[in-house]
Order: C-alpha cells, then sequence, then structure tokens
C-alpha cells in the first residue's frame, strides 16, 4: 500500500512538472545570477534611481505604486525559486548522504533520518552527542 502511494505522488510530480515545465527551465537559469553582488547592486541603482525621480513626479501614488508593485512582485516570485532551489539542494544532499553511509561503516539506521519526527530526532542527536563526548574522553 506504501508504495502505491509512493507511486501516485511521483506520477503526481511529473504531471506537474509537464504543466510548467517553463518554471524548471527560468528556476535554472536564473538561480545563480539572482545570489550575485551584481545583481543586488543592480536593484540598489534601481531603488536609487527611482528616488531620484520623486521629485519629477511630485512624490504622488503612481510613483509609490510603480516601486510597490514591482518589488511585490519580484519578492514573490523570489520566493518560488529560492524555496524550489533550497528543497532540490536538500533533496541532493540528503541523496549524496545517504549515498556515503551506505558504502562505508556506518550505521544503515542512519539513511532516511529526516523523516523522524522531532522526539526521535532529539533523542539520536542526543545519543550520537553522548557517543561523541565518550570517544573524546581520555582512557
Amino acid at each position: 500500500m506504501r508504495l502505491r502511494n509512493r507511486n501516485l505522488v511521483v506520477a503526481f510530480c511529473q504531471r506537474r512538472r509537464n504543466v510548467c515545465p517553463s518554471f524548471f527551465k527560468v528556476r535554472y537559469q536564473y538561480r545563480r545570477p539572482l545570489g550575485q553582488a551584481r545583481n543586488l547592486c543592480c536593484r540598489r541603482h534601481t531603488v536609487i534611481g527611482w528616488a531620484v525621480l520623486g521629485p519629477f513626479f511630485g512624490y504622488s501614488e503612481t510613483w509609490q505604486l510603480v516601486i510597490n508593485t514591482s518589488t511585490t512582485i519580484i519578492t514573490f516570485l523570489m520566493v518560488f525559486v529560492l524555496q524550489n532551489s533550497q528543497n532540490r539542494d536538500g533533496k541532493a544532499l540528503r541523496a549524496k548522504l545517504d549515498e556515503l553511509i551506505l558504502t562505508s561503516q556506518a550505521q544503515n539506521k542512519f539513511v532516511g533520518i529526516e523523516k523522524l519526527d522531532e522526539q526521535e530526532l532529539r533523542r539520536k542527536s542526543k545519543t550520537l552527542a553522548e557517543k561523541a563526548e565518550s570517544k573524546q574522553a581520555p582512557a
């Protein structure tokens, strides 16, 4: 039953990817440049230019609406791009760690640990901290 549900989720995600393939293309295209300092400088100059134009437009409501609307739209879109990138990076990191655990002498019980609830994670963390302290203690 559990495998069937997982297959349904995978099929749903694949269908969603087909519904909006442009989002995935745009995400990869803009993810790196949006995090660079050059982009920050560009945004800063845009706001400074907007502020300089204020007296020419008499600080009108339209002048204010331009910056409010544009920043809201950019922020809204950036939240989705950044969240999607973080989710993808997190999944890739977990997959790499799982592979390292499976190919090393580490205990396989840590594969999929991110699916545990909060209390189980705290218990495991405490147990690992105790093991680390006991190994560091002088003999």
